[in-house]
């Protein structure tokens, strides 16, 4: 009896027990917590994080010598011609956003929507984004991880190897080729994705259109290859308008990098070039209008004030390159000004401004590169007319910014008569206009004048340059990625050449 009383309790407790454990599971689970993100979500995250960081401001829009800071420290680079390392360098920027919240993001999706019919399409939208990215990384620094980027978490691989420009310039063809073809608009079409909204026939414009400046960027180093892509990318169709355009639509939750420099703390410290500004002003373009700011006898940052804004073209004073911090002031003076808080800047309330765009791709960049290909015999048309559609559209493009810095029909009009397409200077002439269509696409405005040699920009006179030659040819690898991966980068640099700003990237043949 007494056993049958101690067994009795033993089982309800064991059956109790057993009855928790069943709903444990259940007792600790979210039930409102997502178990899986749609991939697509992920896309959308990456092509946020394609936008330019704001350290294109002390590297690209200096060595193209649109924009600069006289300043020294950390917005060293560019302006000065000298490197700028560290794990926080200026040269880390865009190599840091485009692997870290770019590619990865790129790869996982890729992963995810592979072997996944229905999500064909946003498969292959990520096959043609990941080849735009990595193009932009490679035009910046040469060989890079291509193959084994982004495979940290689904393979633990977190030493990537590097791939040669070389070879992954044939496989942007082939990516950029093959997953435009693919795009189908009869299957789902991921309306979720915030480039296009699911536009197939934009998605294929787009692929062709980053196609046609993979060929173009082959003019030097294989102009047969160069010519038989170009030719591809004409077939398959490319951007008609601006309505094309590829741009990542900023606001106020997710605001333009450069924007955000800009309007802060770096707000009195950048000042559009001479070069640029002269440029603008000897051609009477209408941009200058849409593009600058003087604050015109300001004598310190707090006195750029709106009372003190003109953005006449007429007034409008770029700052020389040669100076520092220390000189600076002087030249001001001298050039007539109050101090060099005087000189023009980008207008920080329109094309500068936190909710601008960044452009990254667009149909006025298309028709000068299709110009440039029927001045190299390479594809059918008027060089005159993709020239003319060209400046149009980019003068168009300003509207985006704000409705006050659209040029005019008749502004556009008056430009094109007194600055007409001549053939003689054709080559010059394209790749100039690039040069202002490309304002503010940095890593895209250094790797045509690169590829171009145009503008024709002299050299920048400071006298405490790095570099060896007269123009930065590629930035360095940041230390941050040498710190973890130096065993790769090491044999990156044993074929590609010394780590230095000197070195070209294999396309840029001499």
């Amino acid at each position: 009896m007494k056993k049958t009383l101690i067994y009795i309790p033993l089982v309800a407790f064991l059956v109790g027990l057993s009855s928790c454990e069943n709903g444990f599971d259940q007792l600790n689970t979210n039930p409102t917590a997502a178990t899986a993100l749609n991939p697509v979500f992920t896309f959308n995250n990456a092509i946020i994080n394609t936008s330019y960081p704001g350290g294109m401001l002390i590297f690209e829009e200096p060595i193209v010598q649109q924009m600069f800071s006289p300043n020294s420290g950390i917005l060293s680079g560019g302006n000065f011609n000298i490197d700028n390392r560290g794990s926080a360098g200026a040269n880390a920027q865009l190599w840091q956003r485009y692997f870290r919240d770019n590619i990865r993001y790129l790869v996982d999706v890729l992963a995810k929507t592979k072997t996944d019919a229905t999500r064909s399409n946003l498969y292959n939208m990520t096959r043609i984004w990941k080849a735009f990215a990595s193009m932009v990384l490679t035009d910046t620094y040469g060989d890079i991880p291509y193959t084994e980027a982004g495979l940290g978490y689904l393979s633990a691989n977190v030493t990537p190897k590097y791939d040669t420009q070389e070879s992954i310039y044939n496989d942007l063809i082939k990516e950029l080729t093959e997953a435009t073809a693919a795009l189908d608009a009869t299957k789902p079409t991921e309306a979720g994705e915030i480039m296009y909204g699911g536009d197939i026939a934009k998605w294929k414009k787009f692929g062709n259109s980053v196609l046609l400046r993979v060929g173009m960027r082959l003019s030097k180093v294989n102009p047969t290859l160069a010519q038989s892509t170009v030719q591809k990318a004409v077939a398959g169709g490319l951007m008609q308008s601006n309505a094309d355009n590829c741009a990542v639509r900023n606001n106020a939750n997710y605001q333009n990098s450069v924007g955000g420099t800009l309007n802060s703390t770096e707000a009195a410290n950048y000042y559009l070039t001479g070069a640029f500004v002269d440029y603008l002003k000897s051609t009477s373009d209408p941009r200058l209008a849409s593009i600058a700011v003087r604050y015109v006898g300001a004598k310190s940052g707090p006195e750029q004030t709106a009372a003190k804004a003109n953005r006449d073209p007429v007034v409008q004073i770029g700052m020389p390159l040669g100076y520092d911090n220390g000189t600076i002031p002087a030249k001001a003076i001298a050039d007539g000004l109050a101090s060099f808080y005087d000189y023009s800047q980008l207008d920080r309330t329109r094309m500068g401004a936190f909710t601008a765009p960044c452009f990254l791709v667009t149909y006025a960049q298309t028709q000068l590169l299709l110009a440039e290909a029927v001045q190299r015999g390479w594809t059918t048309g008027s060089a005159a007319d993709f020239y003319n559609a060209g400046v149009t559209a980019h003068m168009k493009q300003l509207g985006d910014y704000d409705a006050t810095s659209l040029v005019s029909d008749a502004n556009i009009a008056a430009y094109l008569q007194k600055n007409p397409y001549v053939a003689a200077r054709g080559l010059e002439l394209i790749n100039t206009q690039y040069w202002v269509a490309s304002f503010l696409n940095g890593p895209e405005a250094f790797a045509n004048f690169r590829r171009s040699g145009f503008p024709a920009l002299k050299p920048n006179p400071y006298p405490g340059k790095e570099i060896k030659g007269n123009f930065i040819n590629r930035l360095s690898y940041p230390d941050s990625e040498i710190s973890v991966n130096q065993a790769k980068v090491n044999e990156a640099i044993a074929r590609q050449g010394p780590d230095n700003l000197d070195t070209r990237v294999w396309w840029d043949k001499q």
